[in-house]
């Protein structure tokens, strides 16, 4: 995946949060937690979640607590949000849905 590292312009930002109601905007930088059924479940999920942000080349903060797991992202080298942090969460949007078999 490549993506472009120029800033995201606030309408831009909002358009993504508006198609994924789970994002929130904070601290500068985009925040989601996803509520597994099982603790391994979320391991699993953040298992891809890794390979895919190591494919990228971009790495999401990752908090894990029992069932819950948040991801934040931001775009350091480019001062802010960018397409690479909506397209890794559209992506993780994604894998959550398969993990949990919707």
């Amino acid at each position: 995946m490549t993506y472009d590292r120029t800033l995201l312009t606030p309408e831009a930002l909002q358009t993504f949060l508006t198609g994924h109601p789970g994002w929130k905007h904070e601290g500068g930088m985009i925040r989601r937690t996803y509520e597994f059924p099982a603790f391994l479940t979320g391991i699993a999920f953040v298992e891809r979640v890794a390979q895919v942000a190591e494919r990228a080349d971009h790495h999401p903060d990752i908090d894990i607590r029992w069932r819950k797991v948040t991801l934040a992202l931001v775009t350091h080298d480019a001062g802010g949000l960018t397409s690479r942090d909506t397209g890794l969460a559209a992506e993780a949007d994604r894998l959550f849905t398969e993990a949990i078999g919707q």
